[in-house]
């Protein structure tokens, strides 16, 4: 195997990969991207339909300032690179019962539409609970989200003087009950609990304080023209022009390590490529399928949810809620949110969940003809990697009931389960955010940056600071960090050929090889 004494090999083309990738090129150090796909984005992906590729994994980019940061770095501007659309409304809201609520970027025009819709006592414990949950954002930001290890102390201290966040860390408490003992209106309750699922959360089992998930999209919600791939796209080029090598179609089949640590990987296709520093890209759950028992032991379950995700063309009917009923995002609830997070707590499929529409082409003006549409229901992980949970009731005559019809309407295939999931992201049962972000503790057990195995680091959703577009980019800065400042040990390194060297005899040594 060539190494050269720097370089760094990324498994894993996803956003942390990538971002990682981006930020160790830009400190001049040679970088290998191992991409198993034949497109880089990881579960940013799509999928092709009659009116052109649909987003099939995240849908819009939340905490810019993550990218703008990233692109910085390089030397780059975001805008240069992706066209960003900063949508108006945040996402439309639809029950049962035939109310409506759209929340927007604003806390004061969402207080205003919440007390149209719920009244004023509505409207008045909204203000609270945005107050609060910014304050804890705030608390949490630099200790949590921007530090490579989640400091307790520093987060504690950060909330220390503002007693009315207490509550919000007492051990124990969940989201749902705090969210019962800040709302009096069961409909914001089901609203706002339902931000947990954002990171692979049960409301009824997440700890309180991801109520604060709700300021990320309360600061802004961009579209990116041409869809979430494009900023994976635009990552992947980013990463070429600082001179970065990306091999897409290229599994990784090994992590190889000797004595001496890591010594690089083994493709499927039987290639051996070398070096010293590793960022692993993907479910830290696969590393015992690369590693062997070399692997290192990190907490693994339990596990996130899952989700069944549908994407497909189709039109909107002029009858019932109407062609303009929707926005680029729209949440249709189910009847009680114990009747979907009852039976996901047990691992089974909800008959009749929530379910979240992105229209990706009502980004602008209203589109005519066949729109791109991708559907999420929330799923568990598979039990059994043999059959997807059954789907008893699906989607479609759900929103029927509603109001909203869609012609043609797709078919099985266009349905992509927990198993589809697990396939396509080996050894994570399916579930979409790794381990589960539920109980007191979940912030601090996640793996982070720097594996116990020395060259070895991990980046992505799966991994501190945990999952979504943002904090998988952070993730990889972290990885990236551990990376350029950990020095590789000349001792530690294996013989090899190196460019331009040849073994000879040496006059001044006589018998022993020259170095």
């Amino acid at each position: 195997m060539m190494m050269e004494k720097d370089s760094v090999l990324v498994i894993g083309a996803g956003i942390g990969g990538l971002a990682a990738a981006i930020r160790v090129a830009a400190a001049g150090r040679p970088v290998t991207v191992l991409e198993a796909q034949g497109s880089p984005g990881g579960k940013m992906r799509t999928l092709p339909s009659p009116a052109g590729p649909v987003d099939a994994g995240p849908t819009v980019l939340t905490l810019r300032h993550v990218f703008d940061d990233l692109f910085a770095h390089a030397g780059a501007r975001l805008d240069d690179h992706v066209t960003l659309t900063r949508l108006p409304i945040l996402a439309r809201h639809f029950w049962p019962d035939g109310a409506r609520l759209d929340l927007l970027p604003c806390a004061d025009a969402n207080a205003r539409a919440i007390g149209d819709a719920f009244g004023p006592r509505a409207r008045d414990e909204f203000t609270r609970f945005a107050r609060e949950t910014a304050a804890l954002f705030a608390a949490f930001e630099r200790p949590i989200m921007h530090a490579p290890r989640p400091d307790a102390l520093g987060a504690a201290r950060a909330v220390l003087g503002q007693p009315a966040l207490w509550p919000w860390l007492a051990p124990g408490r969940r989201l749902d009950a705090m969210l019962r003992a800040r709302f009096a209106e069961p409909r914001l309750r089901q609203l706002f609990g339902r931000y947990a699922t954002y990171v692979g959360g049960n409301p009824a089992r997440a700890p309180a304080v991801l109520g604060l998930i709700w300021q990320a999209e309360a600061a802004g919600v961009w579209a990116v023209r041409g869809g979430m791939a494009a900023l994976a796209r635009a990552l992947a080029e980013l990463l070429v022009r600082l001179g970065g090598d990306l091999r897409l179609n290229a599994p990784v089949a090994e992590i190889l390590c000797d004595s001496g640590g890591l010594r690089g990987v083994r493709l499927a296709s039987g290639r051996e490529l070398a070096a010293r520093q590793v960022v692993f890209n993907g479910d830290p759950a696969a590393l015992p399928a690369l590693m062997g028992a070399r692997a290192p032991r990190l907490r693994s379950a339990p596990r996130s949810l899952s989700a069944q995700v549908w994407t497909f063309a189709a039109e909107v009917a002029p009858e019932g809620l109407g062609r303009d009923a929707l926005a680029y995002h729209s949440v249709f609830f189910a009847d009680d949110a114990e009747d979907e997070f009852g039976p996901l707590a047990r691992g089974r499929q909800p008959r009749a969940g929530t379910i979240y529409i992105c229209a990706q082409d009502r980004a602008g003006a209203l589109p005519r003809g066949l729109e791109r549409f991708q559907f999420i229901l929330n799923a568990p992980p598979c039990a059994s990697h043999r059959k997807d949970p059954p789907c008893p009731i699906d989607p479609f005559p759900r929103l029927r009931d509603f109001g909203l019809h869609l012609s043609p309407r797709p078919g099985a295939a266009a349905m992509t389960g927990p198993l589809g999931f697990a396939r396509l992201f080996p050894h994570s049962a399916g579930a979409l955010y790794g381990l589960s972000p539920d109980g007191a503790l979940a912030t601090f057990q996640r793996p982070v940056a720097r594996s116990p195995v020395p060259g070895l680091y991990l980046a992505g959703g799966g991994v501190h600071p945990g999952a979504g577009v943002p904090m998988a980019a952070l993730s990889g800065g972290f990885a990236a960090q551990a990376v350029l400042r950990d020095p590789i040990s000349v001792s530690r390194w294996a013989r090899m050929a190196m460019r331009g060297g040849i073994s000879t005899g040496s006059a001044m040594t006589a018998r022993a090889p020259s170095r």
